[in-house]
């Protein structure tokens, strides 16, 4: 236990006449010599009874809770390496101080009392102040991690902890800044439950009047924003700013013409700009660096609420298509959406449906999903974007518990993954939210749920299958194992096709061979190949026969997971004959594990595509020219190929 003449008790007062002469004769009692009550503009005889109570009094004129403790606790004498805090209205039970005495002695630097644990106590609190703490101390959580319970007035602080916390506050945030600058302190912090009872005379400042809570409340919210605001590390601020203003710019400008592509690019050259910035900043911040996680889900959420009225990519219409037709009887996989059976179907959106000669290209488990969307919510975009990005988000979630916020922010604030999912409504982020989930489980050696992942992700696009296969050879020494893990895998998929069957007695092409074989936008290996042997440049029936081999040896080399995916997916992107930028999002949550730049590029580099939309409009060419198809290309495969030279450069010297 700390000695009592250690301790400078400060006590604020305005016009407590009625109470403060117990509040002194009760911590005299309890061995306290060092009282000093702060009079903080009284009219009444609040010094006078004070003082004949035995306790110092200084005068502070200047109106404010948090001015009277600081007065309260200026020239403090040397030997005094405490300051208790204590109201004058005799609500605190002086009994416990005693407590705090023990637990300074201990090794504590911060004793708080805690009025909410103890039912009469809390029963004692006006409800203003019960929702107010609660509020507040919430918040507090959630910037700064640390869970009080309380801001209760009576509080011990060690004299250096005060000192180094630096006080600025001087009205009813004190207390407030108080707590949160000691965790950011890294004090040594506990709460104790106290009693506490109603202020035995005079009429609260805060709780006592309608304005003088609403007053407190708003002083208490602008306090935690000034804190919060103060703890964002430098350059994060004008990063997320820009992401923020990028959103802005980008969301009223989401149509394909060639007056709205400037602008749409302009909002994503903002976007990017702001990322690039966040980017830099956590590499110069090291690997301890720290986000608050205010400004991190401030960021990542509102930049996608402001791109969710953004006019959506041609795709979302085809999504509601096919859960509308399927709820009237019909296969997407056996009439495509110009079928003349279809014609009494058509919605006033209809003529925005793409690719209306063909039958449906996405995986029977997803056609399940898009008719679940339609009998729940019909064709609303609202609610389809809010799906989408309530998935993204569980994506940021996933990727921040595993890698930190400053790691999940180059997905969290990535001005592609912010476009593709928010504002293209595309559903990228229901693939890579199975795919988190199987990258999780299975580095918790939960085999078979990372199979069943796997093939979920499958079931949303085709395109992760060979990751089942990869998986079934990483546990080859186990038959039995590879057997459950693959039929885990397989059934979600095989469950899908055979309700297809079932219903429509007929699966049909589970994807348009026409349209898979010619399809062509934005590739990579099938353009390059195509200017050496031009006879290749308008087939694409020869492409598996190349990528099929080169994607058995990437995986067969892959260890990990993550490795196996980031390479698997990669190699695809380059092969795809078809590929559009919010494919590019795929690689996104790899490269937080690798390290690799390219994705990071590409997520900015991508944007160049969209110039697409501009020329299809004015002359009706879909097609990049060969300068913006490299301009895509270039900072991707430069990167990656400089980092797989790195990595191959540090095995080597390991």
């Amino acid at each position: 236990m700390i000695p009592h003449e250690s301790v400078q008790v400060v006590i604020p007062a305005l016009n407590e006449e009625e109470a403060i002469g117990t509040v002194v004769t009760r911590l005299r009692d309890r061995g306290f010599a060092r009282i000093r009550v702060v009079d903080n503009g009284s009219d009444d005889a609040t010094v006078e009874r004070a003082r004949a109570a035995g306790a110092e009094t200084v005068v502070e004129p200047r109106r404010g809770y948090g001015q009277a403790c600081w007065t309260g606790a200026q020239a403090l004498p040397a030997d005094v390496g405490w300051i208790l805090f204590c109201d004058a209205d005799g609500s605190d039970d002086l009994d416990d101080v005693m407590r705090f005495l023990a637990e300074a002695g201990s090794g504590v630097d911060f004793v708080l009392g805690d009025r909410r644990t103890r039912p009469c106590a809390r029963a004692a609190m006006t409800t203003v102040q019960n929702f107010g703490n609660a509020l507040s101390v919430g918040l507090v959580r959630l910037g700064w991690g640390h869970r009080y319970r309380d801001l209760g007035p009576l509080r011990l602080i060690r004299r250096s902890l005060y000192e180094d916390i630096a006080m600025r506050d001087r009205g009813f945030g004190w207390t407030l800044e108080m707590q949160v600058r000691a965790v950011e302190q890294g004090a040594r912090i506990v709460e104790l439950p106290v009693g506490y009872r109603r202020r035995q005379g005079g009429r609260s400042k805060i709780s006592g009047t309608l304005k003088g809570s609403a007053q407190a409340g708003a002083i208490i919210l602008s306090t935690i924003a000034r804190l919060a605001w103060r703890r964002v590390p430098a350059g994060l601020l004008w990063a997320g700013a820009l992401v923020f203003a990028g959103a802005a710019l980008m969301a009223p400008h989401g149509e394909a013409s060639a007056l709205q592509v400037p602008w749409f690019l302009f909002g994503a050259a903002v976007m990017s700009l702001g990322f690039c910035l966040a980017w830099r900043r956590i590499k110069e911040g090291g690997p301890g660096f720290a986000i608050p996680a205010w400004w991190f889900w401030a960021v990542a959420v509102g930049a996608r609420v402001l791109l969710i009225p953004m006019e959506p990519g041609d795709d979302v219409w085809r999504y509601f298509w096919e859960g509308r037709i399927q709820l009237a009887g019909h296969s997407p996989f056996l009439e495509p959406p110009n079928a003349p059976g279809l014609a009494a179907l058509r919605p006033e959106w209809w003529n925005l449906i793409n690719h209306r000669e063909h039958t449906a290209i996405y995986p029977p488990m997803f056609q399940l999903l898009l008719r679940l969307f339609a009998a729940t919510f019909g064709d609303a975009l609202w609610a389809w974007k809010s799906v989408v990005v309530a998935a993204d988000l569980a994506v940021c979630a996933a990727l921040a518990a595993r890698f930190g916020r400053a790691g999940a922010l180059l997905f969290a604030w990535n001005p592609l993954v912010l476009y593709a999912t928010a504002g293209g409504a595309h559903f990228e982020s229901f693939l890579l939210l199975a795919l988190v989930v199987a990258w999780r489980a299975w580095d918790q050696a939960r085999w078979h749920v990372a199979a069943f992942a796997v093939g979920v992700s499958a079931g949303v696009k085709w395109i992760t299958l060979p990751l089942i296969a990869w998986m079934a050879w990483r546990h080859r020494g186990n038959p039995a194992r590879v057997v459950t893990m693959t039929a885990g895998a397989l059934a979600p998929l095989a469950i899908s096709v055979l309700w297809f069957r079932i219903e429509y007695g007929a699966i049909g092409d589970l994807w348009p061979r026409e349209f898979v074989a010619g399809a062509r936008g934005m590739d990579l290996a099938p353009w390059l190949a195509g200017l050496v042997i031009p006879a290749l440049a308008d087939s694409n029936y020869w492409i598996p026969f190349v990528f099929g081999p080169l994607a058995v040896a990437v995986l067969l080399r892959a260890q990990t997971f993550p490795g196996a995916a980031e390479m698997y997916v990669t190699l695809l992107l380059c092969f795809l004959p078809s590929v559009h930028p919010w494919y590019f999002v795929w690689l996104i949550p790899w490269a937080i594990q690798s390290a690799n730049p390219g994705p990071l590029f590409l997520s900015v580099s991508a944007f160049v595509y969209f110039r697409v939309w501009q020329t299809h409009d004015l002359t009706g060419v879909w097609e990049l020219s060969a300068w913006e198809r490299l301009a895509v290309w270039l900072p991707f495969a430069g990167a990656t190929l400089w980092w797989l030279w790195r990595r191959g450069d540090r095995r080597q010297a390991s």
